[in-house]
């Protein structure tokens, strides 16, 4: 999974564009009736709005990116000179561009007051990142996915805003003594939190 930063105003920016519009790009299951957000991965990666206001012609590319979208944090062309290796190591070779349903709940993090938007995604779902380095506990025990099919327990040793360096605890002799590895912050699960692994 990859955790994208991008500014709060840039994206409320591109919520207000598209709250503006009346016509809204299609996807891929046809035409659109209601503002939305659509991450692009390409040349960048950056959120843009749906709307489509009647004054530009100008369609949505992967090929094109215009300074106005609201980049992701790292990897905007027009600021970043190693933009396509941290595009490459959030999606690796993915490129399109994707619809999302997040508007409702960006939006409420900018009425929050939040300067910051974190969206998680793992290449099939983008769903908004509330919680922050500063919300787990270090020492604090917790389920990762192993991708095993299941969950190992281990204990935090550190964080950042995008990931967390974690040491098997609980599990069987051999997976504890595996040596502190690093994994996406949002791959934490809480002891009590029942979401799927």
């Amino acid at each position: 999974m990859a955790l994208l930063s991008f500014s709060a105003a840039g994206a409320a920016a591109q919520i207000a564009y598209a709250r503006g519009c009346s016509t809204f790009l299609p996807n891929w299951n046809g035409p659109v009736g209601k503002p939305a957000l659509i991450l692009i991965v390409g040349n960048g990666v950056h959120l843009r709005s749906n709307g489509i206001d009647g004054a530009s012609t100008r369609i949505v590319t992967t090929e094109r990116a215009d300074p106005s979208f609201a980049f992701a944090t790292g990897i905007n062309p027009f600021r970043d000179p190693d933009w396509m290796v941290a595009r490459q190591a959030a999606f690796r070779d993915l490129t399109g561009q994707f619809y999302t349903d997040i508007l409702d709940d960006v939006q409420m993090l900018i009425d929050r007051g939040h300067d910051t938007i974190r969206l998680a995604t793992d290449g099939h779902t983008i769903r908004v990142f509330l919680r922050r380095a500063a919300d787990y506990l270090i020492g604090g025990t917790y389920d990762v996915p192993s991708g095993l099919g299941g969950t190992f327990r281990v204990i935090l040793r550190d964080a950042t805003d995008t990931h967390a360096i974690v040491q098997n605890r609980g599990n069987c002799e051999d997976f504890d003594e595996m040596l502190p590895y690093r994994v996406p912050l949002d791959a934490l699960i809480e002891i009590d939190d029942r979401r799927a692994a």
